[in-house]
């Protein structure tokens, strides 16, 4: 329990309590339109003191909204049958009944003890797989000029990221390229195109692929795989079955994840992709995990790394969360 406030600790718990407050009412804010379920229960926690308290057990980096929501929906899914249920697009089956506001501080307060285990072991995890439509089109130009490739994917989570090779693509302008649907995998990531670029005419050659990551999720673990599905927002329907779609292929193959750090193990998995073909590491959405001087500590290993070994470095992070990159 990292970081854990003793409410005895009047000052400093009171101002924990002032962020937290000011926390979900900028959410709130933020996601009304683009969450409003999310929004709204935002909006109704930032005055529920005891769903606040709640909060305080979490470590200090991840006392933030998405975690309480990614903590309930985790036990939400378990317990389908619960009112709140029906005010979550990606498990309703019945029309809604009640407030959506109240049955989430009913729900989370009857399952406290739950909830704190939650909030204070777990951390937000995501592991979109639309987000190999963003690699598709650099892979396909280093394709092109280095030949074979070898992906290292770096705050890989399940590892979905490593799927590249066995999905099918429908690009907008370009038509559909992937394998055959004779494995039973079935997976299709869409994209509409925008301006003139060189658009992929067959996948390109990822012979090898492992991941690295802090705390890797396990496509085998039940409850570990409903984490995962509990940090999609429950508005997010589509995203939410495209990553059971996911899981259930992982399964099916061997995708292998390595637990290791960013900065200190990266060198040995691109050691080992170079056997392969050319080395391409990628992150998304993951150095704004990291601390400024580790984020600045990852590329200067990879420069370092880059000095005696030729390597690619695809990358989508926030400009805005990593301003330093």
């Amino acid at each position: 329990m990292s970081g854990f406030i003793s409410a005895n600790n009047r000052p400093t718990y009171s101002r924990l309590m002032d962020d937290l407050v000011r926390r979900f009412d900028e959410f709130a804010a933020a996601f009304e339109k683009g969450a409003p379920l999310y929004s709204r229960i935002a909006a109704r926690v930032a005055r529920e003191p005891e769903v606040l308290d709640l909060m305080s057990v979490a470590p200090i980096t991840q006392r933030i909204p998405v975690l309480l929501f990614a903590s309930a929906h985790h036990l939400l899914l378990a317990e389908p049958s619960h009112p709140l249920a029906g005010h979550y697009p990606n498990i309703a089956t019945e029309h809604p009944t009640g407030d959506a506001t109240d049955h989430f501080v009913d729900f989370v307060m009857e399952r406290s003890n739950a909830m704190r285990e939650l909030l204070s072991s777990r951390s937000t995890q995501t592991n979109e797989i639309g987000r190999c439509n963003w690699f598709m089109f650099p892979f396909w130009l280093l394709d092109q000029e280095r030949g074979e490739l070898a992906h290292v994917d770096v705050g890989s989570s399940a590892g979905l990221n490593q799927l590249f090779s066995k999905l099918s693509f429908v690009h907008r302008p370009g038509g559909r390229i992937g394998p055959s649907r004779d494995d039973g995998d079935d997976l299709t990531i869409e994209c509409d195109i925008s301006g003139n670029p060189p658009i992929p005419t067959r996948l390109p050659r990822v012979v090898w692929t492992a991941g690295i990551d802090v705390s890797p999720i396990d496509v085998r673990d039940d409850d570990e795989v409903r984490w995962l599905e509990a940090c999609v927002w429950p508005d997010q329907v589509e995203r939410f079955e495209r990553l059971r779609r996911a899981i259930a292929m992982a399964r099916r193959h061997d995708i292998v994840v390595r637990t290791g750090d960013a900065v200190n193990d990266v060198a040995d998995v691109i050691e080992r992709a170079t056997d392969h073909g050319h080395p391409v590491v990628t992150t998304s959405w993951v150095l704004n995990y990291l601390s400024a001087e580790r984020r600045t500590a990852f590329v200067d290993e990879l420069d370092r790394i880059g000095s005696s070994i030729d390597l690619s470095w695809v990358i989508a992070e926030s400009p805005h969360e990593t301003p330093e990159l």
